[in-house]
Parts: structure tokens; sequence; C-alpha cells
């Protein structure tokens, strides 16, 4: 699994973690023994990614509330919900990575830790954010 992977998937699980629990990131950055057990530049991009997914969550889940058709953010699973949080930062402060990277990624990591159609939703939101025409920040 390649660094990039690896550190959003580690994002991911850092984001459920502060949404469950509440707690700062700088704290699960802290005590998250798998993310401390990472190479640094794996940790450096896992921990990079979720510090500005939380720190624009709320822009975020705008954007995510105008594009989920029918789908109430806090009707959606977690683990689905974080996925697209992480997605829709890269997509929109990530200009480096191609957009078709990043839904890639969040499909391959909803096929791991989401549900069975988790994948498949995940790529239908982010696929339609793209074809909205999303602005470029």
């Amino acid at each position: 699994m390649g660094m990039r992977r690896r550190g959003r998937e580690l994002a991911l699980q850092m984001l459920y973690q502060h949404e469950l629990a509440g707690n700062p990131v700088e704290t699960i950055v802290a005590s998250f023994e798998e993310l401390q057990q990472a190479p640094q530049a794996t940790r450096e991009f896992a921990a990079a990614l979720a510090r500005g997914a939380i720190e624009r969550q709320e822009e975020i889940d705008a954007r995510l509330a105008e594009q989920a058709d029918n789908w109430r953010l806090d009707r959606m699973a977690a683990v689905d919900r974080n996925i697209l949080r992480l997605a829709m930062f890269e997509l929109l402060y990530s200009p480096d990575t191609p957009p078709a990277v990043v839904i890639d990624e969040a499909v391959e990591i909803a096929k791991r830790f989401g549900s069975e159609r988790s994948s498949q939703f995940v790529n239908g939101v982010l696929d339609g954010f793209l074809h909205r025409g999303r602005p470029v920040e």
C-alpha cells in the first residue's frame, strides 16, 4: 500500500475518532498509536489531511449537503460521511492531486472501511460534485 493511501486511511480514522469522541485533533494525533508507528511522511500527510478537514468541516459539510440529494449528513453512515469529508477537503484544497485520484482513493477506502454499498455512494456524491462544476480554491 502506498504512503498516500495509508495516510488517507489514517486521516479517516482520526476524523471518525474526532466525530465520535469529540477529541481535539492534536490530542488524536498525539495518542493515535497506529499513526505514531507510520513513517514520518505518512504521519505528516495524514495529520495534515485530518487537520484540514476538521478546520474546514463547516464549509465541507455545507457543500456535501448541497451535493448529496435526499441525504442529510446526520443520516449518512459515519464512515461514509468522513470519507466524503476527507475527499472533499482534497478536492477543494489540494489542487496538486488530480480529482480522479481523489475519487478513486475515496472509493477504495470506502470498500475497505465502509459497508457493501459505501463505495457506490461515495463515488456518486463525489462524481456529482465534480460534474456540477466545483470552483477550485
